[in-house]
């Protein structure tokens, strides 16, 4: 049986997996640029990780709106059935905390380049207008700002792998496998 594209009230779609892990990729790819350029001595091996840093996150934004707009047109799989009240309060804020997060911190990044006036195209191909006026305290804010989000970013991240583990090891659910690549779980 081919894999499903769409999204059923019972599973997960390929498409929607796809979002998913390829999002989950790219955000710990990105872990590894910003924690690397930001460590970087200032030499154009430094530049050159912040573009790759800078372009890819404007990539898990694409990535993220596209997923929304397939989510809104798409059934959502019914939570699991045997999730507590409190569990199932806590998915739906933690999703919603995801997107907001996947989408605030790349439109951060941007204000902080353009507050530093820092000409910047995606993959040096596409150049971006700056958002904001040149501003270094604003830049300051901004990048702490930036710092901020990701903390929370990583926690959250954590706690989304511990409760998919938990479902999967512990109550032994379909919340884990339905994500997982493959034929969609019924």
């Amino acid at each position: 049986m081919p894999p499903m594209l769409r999204n059923s009230r019972e599973s997960w779609g390929s498409l929607a997996r796809f979002f998913h892990w390829a999002v989950a990729a790219l955000v710990l790819v990105q872990v590894a640029l910003g924690l690397a350029a930001s460590a970087w001595r200032l030499s154009p091996m430094k530049l050159d990780l912040f573009v790759w840093h800078k372009s890819l996150g404007f990539v898990i934004l694409l990535l993220v709106l596209l997923r929304l707009i397939w989510r809104m047109v798409n059934p959502t799989p019914a939570l699991s059935a045997g999730m507590s009240g409190i569990e199932r309060l806590g998915a739906r804020a933690s999703h919603g905390l995801f997107y907001v997060l996947l989408i605030l911190l790349p439109v951060n990044g941007w204000v902080i380049n353009s507050a530093a006036n820092v000409p910047f195209s995606i993959f040096w191909l596409l150049p971006l207008p700056a958002i904001v006026a040149p501003s270094p305290a604003l830049a300051g804010t901004a990048e702490n700002a930036h710092f901020v989000l990701f903390s929370l970013l990583s926690l959250l991240v954590v706690v989304h792998a511990g409760a998919a583990l938990r479902h999967h090891f512990v109550k032994r659910d379909e919340v884990l496998s339905r994500m997982l690549f493959g034929p969609p779980r019924t």
